[in-house]
């Protein structure tokens, strides 16, 4: 289970530094090296999971090819979206042009990541903050969807 943030800076060359604790749960390749599924996100981020993570994420998410035209439409913009990833010997994951233009994520700026069970999220510094921002007061109003009750109920 992914869980926590930290704060990395994306070099030159478009790469950013995976921290260790989301590092050690990717599986590695026949060559050793950590592997990884990267897509767009929801809200303006990108998803990181494991093959087995984005299965699972998968088995939630209706993805029968004649399913019908929202479905179609779904898994285009999903799936032409989504590649996965070798991250190098030191632990660097290169982010795509096309998912970096989509996620607003530019070279030598701060991103953050984050995460979120069965998947890593990464943000845009700025993104995130003004997310965070606007979004913590709501925390305390979504505990109904935390703990199963009606909210403002007595516990």
């Amino acid at each position: 289970m992914f869980c926590g943030d930290s704060r990395h800076m994306v070099d030159a060359k478009h790469r950013v530094f995976l921290p260790k604790r989301f590092l050690s749960d990717l599986p590695m390749d026949e060559k050793g090296s950590r592997v990884a599924i990267l897509t767009r996100g929801l809200d303006g981020c990108l998803f990181l999971f494991t093959e087995e993570g984005l299965e699972r994420a998968l088995e939630r998410m209706d993805t029968e090819a004649f399913a019908g035209g929202n479905e179609r439409k779904l898994q285009r913009l999903f799936f032409s979206y989504t590649s996965r990833v070798t991250l190098d010997t030191s632990g660097r994951l290169l982010l795509p042009e096309k998912l970096r233009n989509l996620a607003g994520i530019r070279k030598q700026k701060e991103v953050v990541m984050i995460g979120v069970r069965e998947r890593v999220e990464i943000w845009d510094a700025e993104r995130w903050d003004a997310y965070e921002a606007e979004n913590a007061k709501a925390f305390e109003e979504l505990e109904s969807v935390l703990t199963g009750s009606p909210a403002g109920g007595n516990h």
